[in-house]
């Protein structure tokens, strides 16, 4: 069971505080910190007697584990929407999702409003600690604990803009604090270039000033560190094509010392695979029989098995689709771990009532009745979201080798591509998942697309992935979506947002 101690980053936030914060695009302050937690700001105790940051920062780390962020908006954008996943639950419930799964959302969406909301609370939060950070009135601030707030700071702030961006292209860039009423303040969005430049700055700055994760005190797991800025620094390039800075980045991530696959694929999703060694950022969740919602995420509980007395788990959305059912090779021992089958069996080796609303859910939220009993909840909100595994890392190591193309970027690529397969195929039957061995760099292409697919089937890849291979248009008519090249590729952005910035803010192509 997690400790309290552990969770002191992104779950306690030590002041409230209410700025206004406004981009004409807003209903309610972007930087909506509420107090959390039994500390505050005066006995919350700072690492080595310092940090007059933290309780800023805390903010920050809660802000990642919002509704708005990282649970139900989050699960529809990034995997509803693909191949891999149907809305669930009943016909009747949640028809924002609904729209999500079937490519009819408009600018009225409530979870698409939520989701832009919830980002630019984060990148508020982030500008905030900047601001601090600028106008410390204290003369005797370490130099270094300014560094290390601003490099997380500036972490948070790619993360929340590198989401914005791949869900709805051009965005405002606001990068310090606005201050005044809603709606005085409207910015223009900015060209996907300019965004992606202004990401790239801010996570080279927290790759360069943030620490390994080994380097940082254990009782504050989970906090940003300079693998996690390399990971999503290689993704961003790996988004935008840019194969060799990708492919330097992931190899700075393999080859620091901190990340392997010795953790089985069944247990990344347990409890115990938190925090691991497969893990490079995660949005940290925990709970208790006294506090058994509080301090933790609904990541789990928008997802959990929709049934009756101990089967009723949650609200039974982003369930796996029959195409991904279908897509596994035999034997593959990943899927047990994926999916969750009406009137199967669960990985704890209990039964799983038949007649349930769907036919499988998503088996990497699922935990034993046993936990569920001891936090007297069925609802796994002490579940840690996995926002960058190390597999990750390693398949757009992989990916963007084999785009550089040579005789030995080859040979890197079927290496990394070899050894997710062989970590995934560990007590399968022999013959599971052999070596791939092609060096032809489509057939390799190919190899590793549909590797991604499995090794984060429910996770929050797919949609993006097919979005940045140029796929996306074919894969979904082809799984039966209505979807429309050039307008689907991203969301509308709010109608709400638009009326407050009186016009400043324009559509997307096609909404």
């Amino acid at each position: 069971m997690k400790t309290f101690l552990k969770l002191k980053f992104g779950h306690f936030v030590l002041g409230t505080l209410v700025v206004a914060l406004t981009l004409g695009a807003c209903q309610r302050n972007f930087l909506d910190l509420r107090t959390q937690g039994e500390y505050n700001i005066d006995n919350y105790p700072f690492p080595g007697g310092a940090g007059p940051y933290d309780q800023f920062i805390n903010g920050a780390y809660s802000d990642l584990r919002n509704f708005d962020v990282t649970v139900q908006a989050f699960v529809g954008i990034t995997n509803i929407r693909s191949d891999d996943a149907d809305k669930g639950s009943t016909p009747s419930d949640g028809a924002t999702l609904q729209e999500m799964d079937a490519f009819t959302m408009t600018p009225a969406n409530g979870l698409i409003n939520g989701f832009w909301l919830g980002h630019f609370r984060l990148i508020s939060s982030a500008n905030f600690i900047l601001d601090r950070i600028k106008n410390d009135p204290n003369p005797n601030t370490a130099p270094s604990l300014k560094i290390d707030a601003e490099a997380q700071a500036k972490f948070f702030r790619a993360y929340a803009y590198f989401m914005m961006v791949r869900s709805f292209g051009a965005v405002p860039i606001i990068d310090s604090v606005t201050t005044g009423t809603v709606g005085s303040t409207n910015v223009p969005r900015s060209a996907p270039s300019l965004v992606y430049a202004f990401i790239e700055n801010d996570l080279r700055f927290a790759a360069a000033n943030l620490l390994q994760k080994s380097a940082y005190d254990r009782r504050f797991i989970g906090r940003i560190t300079a693998g996690a800025a390399n990971g999503l620094l290689a993704k961003v390039y790996l988004t935008q094509g840019k194969w060799a800075q990708a492919q330097a980045a992931a190899d700075l991530v393999m080859k620091s010392g901190e990340y392997d696959l010795s953790v089985s694929y069944r247990d990344i999703f347990e409890e115990a695979g938190e925090n691991s060694r497969e893990s490079i950022l995660e949005v940290q969740a925990t709970a208790d029989a006294a506090n058994p919602t509080i301090f933790g995420s609904q990541y789990s509980q928008v997802q959990g098995v929709r049934g009756a007395g101990d089967w009723n788990l949650g609200w039974g959305f982003n369930v796996p689709s029959t195409a991904l059912d279908a897509a596994y090779e035999p034997n593959d021992p990943r899927k047990a771990r994926t999916i969750l089958y009406s009137g199967g069996t669960s990985l704890y080796g209990e039964a799983v009532p038949a007649g349930l609303p769907n036919p499988r859910y998503n088996n990497k939220v699922s935990s034993p009745r046993s936990r569920q009993t001891q936090v007297n909840s069925r609802s796994a909100f002490w579940n840690n979201v996995r926002l960058l595994r190390y597999a990750d890392v390693v398949l757009m190591y992989a990916e963007a080798s084999n785009e550089i193309g040579g005789t030995q970027n080859t040979t890197d690529a079927l290496a990394a591509l070899n050894s997710i397969r062989a970590r995934a195929r560990r007590g399968a039957v022999a013959g599971t998942l052999p070596d791939v061995t092609t060096r032809d760099q489509t057939l390799l292409r190919d190899a590793i697309h549909f590797e991604r697919r499995i090794e984060f089937a429910m996770e929050h890849e797919r949609f993006f992935d097919l979005v940045r291979w140029g796929t996306v248009a074919v894969v979904m008519q082809n799984h039966g979506k209505a979807f429309v090249p050039n307008k689907h590729e991203l969301l509308p952005v709010p109608q709400v947002q638009r009326d407050l910035s009186r016009g400043v803010l324009t559509q997307n192509p096609g909404y």
